[in-house]
């Protein structure tokens, strides 16, 4: 693998040995190393943001804590956790780090692709290397084409298209292609990439590709101005081997019902709802410390202006609702985990579109309404309060919360399933 930082050097996954991983056991166990990192996380969120210093020191108590296993399977030796407590879990570490919540999203989402499409064999190949503290980053999107077509190729040497199965074919197979938005690939140890047939690009796998694999490049050149330091570049593949156990199948997962979509969508929320809570959190240390009263409220602290208070009373009730809607979308989810049916993963689909519709506007308001309560001194660089809405901003605009409105109307109106393509 060849790494090209393009902002600052960094060491390379490949010089990274696995830590010795913890075996959390259940839900609460994973709760409480999720508080325990983001306790050790937040002091830094401010410098990392504003000096862009990559969070590799946390992301291996991250590994070291056992976070990264909780939702294998407990017949593997994880804590078997459903999506309720996946999403406490990354909100937890988001309102600490809004990046640092968002690294471990896909790492999460191809752990589902695994449990929903892998063989036996594939589930345990992989699930022993997270066990071991193994970080899976994702090369999913591309950019330069106005269409979702994916151009990432999975081939034969002659270039033309695998034969049959790729996960049963015994013929040398390669990755070629180019991805960016590889949210945590900088970071990771395996890079979940999703590739395509040649001849037909509707036909899809997830190639979980070590990233110390020759011809593999990853390239920081992520500068988006929010979520500053998830490592969201660039990803090329240049002719890179890949073996049959590593391709787990990925259209094939979406003809049939499955909960890849909503336990990938509410990760997605979680960051936002962590994101607004931190803000949240800011804003009012901002109006205790810092804020002056209007001179006609005619009190002497900004915590006692009536218009103040009202308006801390509404993103309370916003960020409450957006969390209760979160949390009744995990319950939901879980039970298609259980029991995928067509309706089932509907249900969960539309749930988990409701709650996002919620944590989008409720993470926007929030970090809006930190600056307007907190006063001119709250835009003081030192602070780096901007960070919040930066990166609610930023994580937001991952799909569009417009068409959520439409779906879950079409469900309710009109008895309209949901699409099933993962980005709902």
């Amino acid at each position: 693998m060849e790494l090209t930082p393009d902002t600052q050097a960094s060491p390379g996954p490949e010089a990274l040995p696995l830590p010795e991983a913890r075996r959390l056991a259940n839900a609460q166990d994973a709760l409480a190393a999720a508080h325990a990192l983001a306790a050790r996380a937040a002091p830094g969120a401010v410098a990392r943001d504003r000096d862009r210093l990559l969070p590799w020191a946390e992301l291996e108590v991250f590994s070291a804590s056992g976070l990264g296993a909780i939702s294998v399977p407990a017949e593997h030796g994880g804590a078997g956790v459903g999506a309720s407590t996946l999403a406490d879990v990354i909100a937890v570490l988001a309102r600490a780090d809004g990046s640092l919540g968002q690294i471990p999203q896909n790492h999460f989402y191809a752990l589902e692709v695994l449990r929903v499409g892998g063989t036996p064999g594939q589930q345990a190949l992989i699930h022993e290397q997270v066990l071991r503290g193994a970080r899976l980053g994702n090369a999913l999107a591309e950019v330069g084409h106005k269409d979702f077509q994916r151009r990432t190729r999975l081939h034969r040497a002659d270039g033309s298209a695998p034969r049959g199965d790729p996960a049963g074919n015994d013929e040398r197979l390669y990755v070629s292609g180019r991805k960016f938005y590889c949210t945590g690939a900088l970071y990771a140890h395996w890079i979940p990439t999703l590739v395509v047939s040649p001849d037909d690009p509707r036909r899809s796998w997830l190639a979980f590709i070590p990233a110390g694999s020759p011809g593999v490049t990853i390239t920081d050149d992520w500068d988006g101005f929010g979520q500053r330091v998830t490592g969201s570049g660039s990803v090329s593949f240049d002719q890179v081997l890949v073996r049959a156990e590593w391709i787990v199948p990925f259209s094939d997962s979406f003809v049939r019902a499955t909960t890849i979509g909503p336990v990938a969508q509410i990760m997605h929320a979680a960051i936002d709802l962590g994101i607004g809570w931190s803000a949240w959190d800011d804003m009012l240390q901002g109006i205790r410390e810092r804020a002056r009263p209007w001179i006609d409220a005619g009190v002497h602290e900004a915590r006692q202006d009536p218009l103040t208070i009202q308006q801390v009373g509404e993103v309370s009730i916003r960020l409450r609702a957006a969390q209760a809607l979160l949390r009744r979308a995990g319950r939901i989810t879980e039970s298609a985990q259980a029991a995928p049916t067509e309706a089932t993963v509907a249900a969960a689909s539309v749930a988990v579109a409701e709650a996002r519709v919620l944590t989008t506007t409720a993470s926007l308001l929030a970090s809006n309404a930190l600056f307007e309560l907190s006063g001119t001194s709250s835009t003081l660089d030192e602070l780096g309060l901007d960070r919040h809405w930066r990166n609610a901003r930023t994580h937001t605009l991952h799909d569009p919360v417009r068409w959520k409105y439409h779906a879950v109307g079409n469900y309710y109106l009109n008895d309209t399933f949901p699409p099933r393509h993962g980005a709902l």
